[in-house]
C-alpha cells in the first residue's frame, strides 16, 4: 500500500534568475541573450509513463521567458513496507510543444532539479533523464544517485544539456524523458524508502533554463 506523503518540513528558496545583457558571440555566430523573445509560449502535447499518469504533469513558463518548470502531482517511487514490485521504479516521458517567434531560436542549458527523498539505511535512489528536440538522434543522458540514509530535499543540475540549438524555421517539439528508481539494497524491508519527483502543492520542481539566439 502506498505510503501518504506529508508535505516535506522545509521553506523552498526561491530560484534567482540573472537577467544577462545581450552579449557578442564569437565568430559569425548571433547574439545570445536573455530575457527571451515576446510570443513564446510552452505546452505538453504528449505524456507518457507511469510517473505521470493523465493530468499530473504541468509547464509553465518564467514571466522573463528565459525558463520554464515542469511540476507533478503522482511522481513516486518506493520500495519496503508492503510497497508493489511496480512501485519501485517510475518513468515519464513528456513531449514539449514550443512556439518560437519567428527569426528567433533557443536551446536548454541547463536543468535544476528538485525532488524529495525519504531513504532508510542501505537503500538508494537513481534518477535519470535525458533531453533532445524531435528528430534529433544524440540524446545527452545524466544519472544521479543517492544513498541512504536521507530525510530532505535532494537537489542537483543537469549542466550542458541541450548543446544543439532548434534548426532555425523548423517546428520541432522538445522531449523530456525521466526515470525515478528506488533500491532496497540492504534496509529493512519492513520499512518505506521513497522518493518523490511530485507535491500536491507545486513545492517541487524542475526548472529548465533557456538560452536565446537570432537565426541567421
Amino acid at each position: 500500500m502506498r505510503k501518504r506523503i506529508a508535505k516535506p518540513a522545509f521553506v523552498a528558496c526561491a530560484l534567482a534568475t540573472t537577467m544577462a545583457s545581450v552579449v557578442p558571440a564569437a565568430g559569425a555566430s548571433a547574439p545570445r541573450f536573455n530575457p527571451g523573445p515576446s510570443g513564446v509560449s510552452i505546452t505538453i502535447a504528449t505524456v507518457n509513463g507511469s510517473g505521470c499518469p493523465s493530468a499530473t504533469a504541468a509547464v509553465a513558463l518564467s514571466p522573463s521567458r528565459d525558463a520554464f518548470t515542469i511540476t507533478h502531482r503522482d511522481y513516486v517511487a518506493q520500495v519496503g513496507g508492503g510497497s508493489k514490485a511496480a512501485d519501485s521504479h517510475k518513468n515519464c516521458q513528456i513531449n514539449l510543444k514550443v512556439h518560437v517567434p519567428q527569426g528567433f531560436t533557443y536551446r536548454v542549458s541547463s536543468v535544476d532539479h528538485q525532488l524529495y527523498a525519504s531513504l532508510q539505511r542501505g537503500a538508494e535512489a537513481i534518477f535519470r533523464s535525458s533531453y533532445y528536440f524531435q528528430g534529433s538522434s544524440n540524446a545527452k543522458e545524466f544519472t544521479h544517485r543517492l544513498p541512504g540514509p536521507y530525510d530532505g530535499i535532494w537537489q542537483f543540475t543537469d549542466t550542458d544539456t541541450e548543446p544543439t540549438w532548434k534548426p532555425c524555421g523548423e517546428e520541432r517539439n522538445f522531449n523530456v524523458k525521466t526515470e525515478l528508481q528506488v533500491n532496497e539494497g540492504t534496509s529493512d524491508p519492513t520499512k518505506v524508502s521513497l522518493a518523490a519527483a511530485s507535491a500536491t502543492d507545486n513545492s517541487i520542481k524542475t526548472t529548465y533554463h533557456l538560452d536565446w539566439k537570432t537565426c541567421p
